[in-house]
């Protein structure tokens, strides 16, 4: 009898989880290369690495909150508010910042930040308790709040746009997205440290564990010991925390916010965990694999734009295909 087979001669689970698991992981990465490929046969200046950088740059916000969407997916939730939720940050960031109330830049800047953080940390708090405490689903929940935060975010502007004013923090702040740390672009940076503290959180704690187990199954979870609203929550609050760490690279780069601001960007982050091989029904999470699907994103529209292939305009369209592509891959490779 062979090694990885039973007495009746069938293929043993051990050897036939680890095929899964490896096709699910090494797909994004391979889909990535595959990209790059294509993209270097339709235009021979999308290879280069001003282009490829000038990609990763602008992928940072969807990536970065996708990294919170990768723990929510995991626990088997789901966050639509998102996008709004950048919107409503970004407005209160900005609007704490045109206040005056701290007279020096610097020091209004950096209590400005930990506003930012304090705020986002605050929504995905509420996101948590109301899908939890109020045991309601999570799309139903993350939906309420996603017009909550958005329609604040109308009011606050009072259906404009709300823009940083005081000119010598625009200029202390301007480098936290056009900087570089070593010549690597600072949002690179800021994306290489998210995912390597989400990979750790995820892959080597005690809580990370217990998100795995709660999105496989809640019951067996609980039955376990495991505290699964306590879970689920703090999940919604990383996602939070992300997304208080994208506006704070976003601000600086428009210095504007509005009531459209983060448009689709649920649908974006969504896209790149699925896409990057976490179960979107929970109970597998890949935080490097997440990356790799906001930027094979950004890739998708990269191609799109530089090519006369297919309008850019149709970026949304290929980007919901995608999901829909992901989602039947996922389940062919399930029945396996």
């Amino acid at each position: 009898m062979s090694v990885g087979e039973d007495s009746s001669g069938k293929t043993g689970r051990r050897g036939r989880s680890w095929r899964d698991v490896d096709l699910r992981a090494v797909a994004p990465f391979a889909a990535l290369v595959l990209l790059l490929i294509v993209g270097a046969l339709v235009n021979p200046n999308f290879i280069g690495i001003t282009n490829l950088t000038n990609v990763a740059t602008r992928c940072a916000f969807i990536a970065i909150i996708a990294v919170g969407a990768t723990f929510v997916i995991s626990a088997g939730d789901l966050d639509l508010s998102v996008g709004a939720m950048v919107a409503f940050v970004a407005s209160l960031m900005i609007l704490f910042m045109n206040s005056g109330v701290i007279a020096d830049p610097s020091t209004m800047l950096a209590a400005a930040v930990l506003f930012s953080i304090v705020a986002g940390l605050l929504c995905g708090l509420a996101n948590g308790l109301i899908t939890t405490m109020g045991k309601i689903e999570p799309f139903i929940a993350t939906l309420g709040t996603m017009g909550v935060y958005r329609g604040l975010t109308t009011w606050l502007s009072q259906g404009g746009a709300i823009t940083l004013r005081p000119a010598d923090i625009q200029a202390l702040y301007k480098p936290v997205y056009y900087g570089s740390v070593l010549g690597v672009p600072v949002p690179i940076v800021v994306i290489l440290v998210v995912t390597g503290i989400a990979a750790f959180i995820l892959y080597r704690t005690r809580y990370g564990r217990h998100v795995i187990a709660v999105g496989s199954n809640r019951d067996v979870a609980r039955y376990s010991g495991v505290a699964v609203n306590r879970v689920r929550t703090v999940a919604f609050v990383i996602q939070g925390f992300c997304v208080a760490i994208a506006v704070l690279l976003y601000v600086p780069r428009l210095g504007s916010t509005s009531a459209t601001t983060g448009s689709l960007w649920e649908l974006q982050a969504i896209t790149a965990v699925v896409v990057g091989g976490t179960a979107l029904k929970g109970g597998a999470g890949r935080v490097w694999g997440t990356i790799c699907g906001a930027f094979i994103l950004e890739l998708v529209g990269n191609i799109m734009l530089l090519s006369n292939f297919i309008s850019e305009y149709l970026l949304s369209a290929i980007q919901g295909a995608i999901i829909i592509i992901a989602m039947l891959v996922q389940r062919s490779l399930a029945r396996k």
